[in-house]
C-alpha cells in the first residue's frame, strides 16, 4: 500500500510553510521600522487562503437569500494587506515596532507548533515503516 505524504502530513507541511512566510514579512517591518513613509505589512490567514484557493478552488454556495453572490473586488484586497498604526508617525512610517515583535514572536510560536506537529508525523511514520 502506497503512503500519501499529503494525506499522511495534513496541513502541518503547508502551515510551516506560511509562517516562515510571515515571518519573513514581520522581520522586513521590523527592520524597515526607521525607514520614512514605510507601510507595515502582514499575511493574514485569508489572504493565505486566497493564495491557496488559486490552486484548489474553493465554490462559493448560497445556502439563504439573504448571503452575498459576489466575492470581493481583488484590487481592494491587495490595499488591505497594508496595517493601519493606532499611533500616527510623523515620517508616514506605520510599523510599531512593540507590535510587531509581539506578532513575529506568536508566529515563531506557531512555527514551533507546526514544526512539532510534523516531527511526530514523521516519527510516526517511522515507526510504521519498521513496524514497531
Amino acid at each position: 500500500m502506497a503512503i500519501s505524504f499529503d494525506a499522511a502530513l495534513g496541513i502541518h507541511e503547508d502551515a510551516l510553510l506560511h509562517r516562515a512566510r510571515r515571518a519573513e514579512v514581520l522581520a522586513n517591518n521590523i527592520a524597515n521600522a526607521d525607514t520614512p513613509n514605510f507601510k507595515a505589512k502582514d499575511i493574514t490567514f485569508s489572504q493565505a487562503l486566497n493564495d491557496a484557493s488559486d490552486t484548489m478552488p474553493i465554490k462559493q454556495v448560497a445556502t439563504s437569500p439573504g448571503h452575498q453572490t459576489a466575492l470581493l473586488d481583488p484590487g481592494m484586497a491587495a490595499d488591505m494587506m497594508f496595517r493601519i498604526p493606532t499611533q500616527a508617525s510623523v515620517d508616514g512610517n506605520t510599523v510599531e515596532v512593540q507590535q510587531e515583535m509581539a506578532r513575529y514572536t506568536e508566529n515563531a510560536l506557531g512555527y514551533q507548533a507546526s514544526f512539532e506537529f510534523l516531527n511526530k508525523k514523521f516519527t510516526g511514520l517511522k515507526s510504521a515503516i519498521k513496524g514497531e
